[in-house]
């Protein structure tokens, strides 16, 4: 058991969740600055049906990784001194979880979306499929084994009784 305070460890979880979306921000902001930029390509005109519809998809995926990877410092922002610090952390981890997954999603679309142009439709579904279940794998299926559920403590029911201020 710790001597952290409710509140003070609130305040530190939420800011370590701020700090690794940073990460995950960084590399979906990228990924959808190219997706952008491939459609304004010559190449892109000469893309097939399948090719196009598979860049729509991966650019949804993209946007709704955008959103969700933002949102919880917009929550923050928004509900900043509102003494809610706990909702913000647990719906941010939410949107977080959520995020991670359309960034799976999208990044595992661009795979498929490159490889089917340079090597043909077969080994893009093979590629798409390696990368979803690595990102499935090691975002996800991997921590969740690691996770004791008798080590996670229950947030305060009450978040005004907690120090106020997010």
């Amino acid at each position: 058991m710790t001597d952290e305070s409710d509140g003070a460890r609130l305040r530190r979880n939420l800011n370590e969740l701020l700090q690794e979306l940073r990460v995950a921000q960084a590399g979906v902001q990228i990924l959808f600055g190219f997706l952008l930029a491939v459609t304004f390509t010559e190449p892109y005109l000469r893309g097939t049906d399948f090719q196009h519809a598979v860049h729509l998809v991966t650019v949804g995926l993209t946007v709704a990784a955008v959103a969700l990877l933002t949102a919880p410092a917009a929550w923050h922002r928004v509900l900043f001194r509102q003494g809610q610090r706990d909702r913000i952390l647990r719906i941010s981890n939410r949107f977080a979880l959520c995020g991670l997954a359309c960034l799976a999603g999208a990044v595992s679309g661009t795979v498929l979306l490159l490889v089917d142009v340079i090597a043909g439709m077969t080994p893009a579904v093979i590629a798409a499929a390696v990368a979803l279940t690595a990102f499935g794998s090691v975002w996800f299926a991997i921590p969740m084994r690691h996770r004791d559920p008798a080590e996670e403590r229950p947030e305060p029911e009450d978040s005004e009784t907690v120090e106020n201020g997010s």
